[in-house]
């Protein structure tokens, strides 16, 4: 089985609690930002190609900031998630002015992924640990999966965070809730599995995603805002096609700028992890 795996990293979000573009936000002593550093982790776990999705505004700034750096450690590429990208027969409704989610974000890949490739969010700290454990499933399975962090290690004291709490049996997938206000007192065991957006897949997801897609457009609420998510063609996935959906564990802690207060708590943290080594090189 070939060893080649792809990063996709979804950078298009604007950080809305943040209050800015977080995703380029420096957090590192040499000015480094989160993703920085999830893409040093997957360098390192053994993946060789790096997808950037972006929005076209932020293009310049993205490259500028990020990518030119990122381009001399790994083959890098860039994919612009726009709304006119959505399957044949379908136009963007009267009112839509933003892009239609994570699902939509990895569709709008499809044409230049052709590995298994691993997703994450460009604002989120996820660990070395969950790369190399995502990258060996990717590479020795055909399996997909899901890193899966306990919710204590994934809270911010600054305020609520969304999370999908999932539903796990005998190392398998079964369902994930999204809770949108998830904080230490919201009764939800500290233990509890949830998901923080990091997915394995192979190519062939691209043919679902499209289908599932088609389905979404058909049957939205609210054509101005709905969006389209990663665990919609997962949960798809699990109940009508019967697909295991593999949850990798991890005791990986999470850091990330969900709100403007957490950047000192972060930067901090980030400071730990160089003064113990982990990232001597980036």
């Amino acid at each position: 089985m070939s060893k080649d795996a792809t990063l996709i990293v979804m950078a298009a979000g604007m950080g809305s609690r943040f209050g800015g573009l977080k995703q380029l936000e420096p957090i590192g002593p040499g000015g480094e930002v989160i993703l920085d550093f999830s893409v040093y982790d997957a360098i390192k776990a053994g993946f060789n190609k790096v997808v950037f999705i972006i929005r076209k505004d932020i293009e310049q700034d993205f490259k500028e900031l990020v990518g030119n750096r990122i381009e001399k450690k790994v083959k890098t590429e860039y994919v612009i998630q726009e709304m006119e990208n959505i399957p044949e027969g379908f136009s963007v409704p009267d009112g839509r002015t933003k892009p239609w989610g994570t699902a939509h974000a990895v569709f709008c890949c499809k044409d230049v992924v052709d590995t298994p490739f691993a997703v994450i969010n460009a604002d989120d700290y996820y660990g070395p640990g969950a790369f190399k454990t995502i990258y060996e499933e990717l590479i020795s399975s055909d399996n997909t999966c899901m890193v899966g962090y306990k919710l204590g290690n994934t809270l911010t004291e600054n305020g609520t965070v969304a999370r999908g709490v999932c539903e796990v049996s005998d190392g398998l997938l079964k369902g994930i809730t999204e809770h949108t206000a998830i904080d230490k007192n919201s009764g939800v065991p500290l233990d509890t599995t949830v998901s923080m957006n990091m997915w394995g897949f192979r190519p062939s997801i691209f043919k679902r995603i499209e289908e599932d897609f088609v389905l979404f457009l058909e049957n939205m609420t609210n054509p101005a805002k709905d969006e389209f998510y990663i665990p919609l063609v997962v949960d798809r996935s699990i109940k009508v096609f019967d697909e295991k959906i593999v949850v990798l564990d991890t005791d990986e802690k999470w850091y990330g700028v969900t709100y403007r207060e957490d950047k000192e708590s972060v930067v901090n943290a980030i400071k730990k992890l160089f003064a113990e080594g982990l990232y001597d090189g980036i």
